[in-house]
């Protein structure tokens, strides 16, 4: 896959299938929006635009927290089979860009595009003045196709990124799952952590996302863990560990089941499953010893119930 990123001087000879947004989370309906440009991969390149912040973060001064981040979000698309993920900047200049001109310079000059999906929300250029019915106008005039697609909906409800982040917040991983249509992941590099957990004869992976990644409530969570391509199942804690000296950082720990082998400086990806419990401070380690075993039966049991139910989401 070619990454385009952080720099507006460039430009794709071959024809494309373009699909726009802010991607983040990479819920069903993107997946319905990529779906659709990949129908064309055999005639034109397929191409993912997008902005490198959140175009709010500049215009309304609001940092919001990420269910994807950037290099996240590259390794997911990577996995889709897509030739190309542009992630633009995003300043004043573009900001200020009247619609017609965004077409014409970025979608026409720059993509080369020939086919564009976007769904029914999508909105573009200065105050949002584009939507898709100011592309079906000029489709004819830049030479592409158009292609609108319905928002994909569950349980009544519009699929969103803000309806993840929602049931994110909440911690209700299994209705998250099933938005996104893949496990809720966390991806990072394994660092060393003080092995407590090797004392109990539990070694874990350490993982500290950034300050912006967006993660659910603290506890104890069902997870599988992928380790070069491999999957694992696992129980995983997120939050400070406060039976051994609170951190600071908040983290994502997670116990493998199965596995052996040096993991320190590894980029693996840990998903998760279903909420078990809340996170507590232990008055003893050989109680947290006695409360982690507990953890990996529950991990065990809901595995092995959604295994033989099908009601596990699809991995990626």
């Amino acid at each position: 896959m070619n990454y385009i990123a952080d720099t507006t001087n460039f430009k794709i000879e071959e024809k494309t299938a373009v699909t726009l947004g802010k991607f983040d989370g990479l819920h069903k309906g993107h997946l319905k929006l990529i779906k659709k440009i990949l129908t064309k991969r055999e005639q034109m390149k397929t191409v993912i635009f997008t902005f490198s912040i959140a175009p709010a973060e500049l215009l309304n001064h609001k940092s919001a927290e990420l269910l994807l981040t950037n290099e996240e979000r590259r390794t997911f698309v990577e996995q889709l089979g897509l030739d190309y993920l542009v992630e633009y900047p995003f300043d004043m200049k573009i900001a200020s860009m009247e619609p017609e001109t965004f077409i014409k310079e970025i979608l026409v000059d720059k993509l080369n595009a020939g086919y564009i999906a976007v769904g029914t929300d999508f909105r573009f250029g200065h105050k949002r003045k584009g939507d898709y019915r100011l592309l079906e106008k000029l489709s004819k005039k830049y030479g592409f196709i158009l292609e609108v697609v319905d928002k994909e909906m569950f349980e009544g409800e519009e699929i969103s990124s803000t309806l993840v982040r929602k049931e994110v917040s909440l911690g209700n991983m299994e209705k998250v799952n099933c938005l996104l249509g893949h496990p809720f992941s966390v991806i990072g590099e394994v660092l060393h952590g003080r092995k407590i957990g090797r004392t109990i004869g539990m070694p874990t992976t350490n993982l500290v996302p950034p300050c912006r990644k967006l993660l659910p409530p603290n506890g104890v969570y069902a997870s599988k863990t992928v380790i070069d391509g491999r999957s694992y199942i696992g129980v995983t804690n997120i939050g400070h560990k406060p039976t051994v000296g609170r951190e600071i950082e908040k983290g994502v720990e997670t116990y493998i089941f199965d596995f052996e082998g040096n993991l320190y400086e590894k980029i693996i990806e840990v998903q998760l499953f279903r909420f078990e419990r809340p996170e507590e401070k232990f008055e003893s380690l050989d109680a947290l010893k006695e409360q982690l075993e507990r953890d990996i039966q529950f991990s065990r049991d809901y595995f092995v119930t959604a295994h033989s139910t099908n009601s596990n989401p699809v991995s990626r």
